[in-house]
């Protein structure tokens, strides 16, 4: 019998989310949601959803790694010269979105985005495996291209040089990007749509307001 798309849903009951169980900062509180996430082993825990926007103000989203946090903010890496890097480029702002659908755990961090230092890049770039780092050399990430043979050619031109003794170098076009964020939501899900909703909202004199949103 044929399931209804309005007829799939879950009842969350797994946690609950209080004021006075959360950090006074968002990036502790992700960290101890992330350190949960990790523990549990979920498959890919470290993919999130970037939106940005392009210059007509049409909204662009896609998933990508995060590949570290801190106080600072959030990183990811990817080639400038792409869609994101172009629409970033116009207009730095992006929110990231997380969803742990087996915490039943929703993040969506909302902030400015810049460039990382290039040795931070170069340190990234260096410990990907080689055929990552040929990837990215041989790719014109987002433009579009004639055939499948055409991304082979170039991959297998950038693999003989390297044969040859040539060392890679990672290129311009490629490297980090920092969101650091002033909006961050953390979402926990509850039964009977209930949800538990908690954003932290970066101040003038940059503290963090913690406001409970309705579900």
């Amino acid at each position: 019998m044929k399931q209804e798309i309005a007829d799939i849903r879950i009842n969350y009951s797994k946690k609950s989310l209080s004021e006075s169980d959360v950090a006074e900062d968002p990036v502790s509180q992700f960290n101890s949601w992330w350190q949960e996430a990790v523990e549990s082993q979920l498959s890919e825990v470290n993919a999130m959803t970037l939106a940005t926007a392009d210059a007509d103000g049409l909204p662009d989203a896609r998933i990508v790694l995060l590949k570290g946090f801190s106080g600072k903010g959030f990183v990811f890496f990817t080639n400038y010269e792409s869609r994101k890097g172009k629409e970033l480029q116009q207009n730095p702002n992006a929110c990231l979105v997380f969803f742990w659908k087996e915490l039943e755990r929703q993040v969506r961090i909302t902030g400015t985005v810049s460039k990382v230092p290039e040795n931070e890049s170069d340190q990234y770039f260096y410990s990907r495996p080689v055929a990552s780092q040929i990837g990215a050399i041989a790719s014109p990430q987002s433009s579009v291209i004639p055939d499948r043979s055409f991304l082979d050619q170039r991959t297998q031109e950038v693999s003989d040089r390297a044969n040859a003794g040539q060392q890679i170098q990672r290129p311009d076009h490629w490297g980090g990007y920092l969101v650091t964020p002033f909006s961050v939501e953390f979402w926990q899900g509850r039964p009977s749509r209930l949800h538990d909703r908690l954003r932290y909202t970066l101040q003038p004199d940059g503290q963090w307001r913690i406001e409970r949103l309705a579900p």
